[in-house]
């Protein structure tokens, strides 16, 4: 395959689960009318960002992955024809909760599942009252688009993850977020370009757009994009302020070209590394 059509969604909570959900799922329909091959949703896709807060009542929109709601979208990636990834909330079990993404092939099969692996606790992201640390590695999805992976919001800040999923084979990294104004809002358009470029693959970041006062200081700045493995913004992010379904083409020709030009895969020293791991 030597090109994707790959889209993202941003959008606002619309203050329930079950109209978060068919929202969703008219996005996905309008992705694959526009030819979309593979869609990414936001963090925690069918629910408010309630980290802001500490209330076990939140636990509630955690359910099973696979589940219902992988099985609803399963049916619909089916009928489309589109590889999905859907971040959601995760029970393993009673008490072991996680923030999860699952990855649907374009035959309505399930791939798998990513955990978030770096959880953060601090001022506005409360996030190990919700979270444990994921336990799954760094996975890459044989889709019916090629290898992809996915790293999951606070996870970015984290340079050893790219890496890995680019050692794993990726070529698309899809990082689904819930990231207000203030905090991190100047690394937005700085750090997912450098991953790219330094791991020499597609990223897809996805950010909420709107206020959600009820959880908290909750004001989302969008502003999704999707950024070639030289750096480069594959057309415009997405508005700051407004929902969006962003589609965008991706040449995977560019893939080979930048890593002949650039050997870092074959110059990396993992045996002069070791002293990072056990630091």
């Amino acid at each position: 395959m030597t090109g994707v059509r790959a889209a993202l969604v941003q959008t606002a909570w619309t203050g329930d689960q079950e109209s978060m959900i068919v929202a969703h799922e008219n996005y996905a329909r309008q992705a694959a009318a526009q030819g979309a091959q593979i869609v990414c949703f936001q963090e925690l896709f069918y629910g408010p960002y309630f980290c802001q807060v500490q209330d076990p009542k939140y636990y509630s929109y955690a359910e099973s992955i696979p589940g219902p709601t992988t099985e609803r979208f399963a049916a619909l990636a089916a009928e489309l024809g589109i590889v999905m990834v859907l971040p959601m909330y995760e029970e393993d079990q009673p008490g072991i909760l996680y923030n999860t993404a699952a990855v649907v092939d374009a035959d309505g099969r399930y791939l798998g599942k990513y955990r978030k692996t770096h959880i953060p606790q601090v001022q506005g992201f409360y996030e190990k009252f919700y979270f444990r640390p994921g336990n799954l590695g760094y996975p890459v999805f044989q889709t019916a688009v090629g290898p992809i992976g996915v790293y999951i919001c606070y996870d970015r800040h984290f340079p050893e993850g790219w890496r890995a999923l680019g050692l794993n084979g990726a070529q698309i990294v899809f990082n689904p977020s819930a990231t207000h104004r203030g905090l991190s809002s100047y690394l937005w358009k700085l750090e997912q370009p450098a991953a790219a470029v330094a791991n020499e693959f597609y990223v897809g970041a996805i950010n909420r757009v709107g206020v959600e006062a009820e959880y908290g200081d909750n004001d989302f700045y969008g502003t999704s994009y999707f950024v070639d493995p030289q750096g480069a913004f594959v057309g415009e992010p997405a508005d700051p302020f407004s929902p969006e379904l962003l589609v965008r083409d991706l040449d995977l020709n560019l893939l080979a070209e930048v890593r002949n030009r650039w050997a870092f895969y074959r110059d990396r020293r993992p045996d002069a590394y070791g002293d990072i791991t056990r630091a």
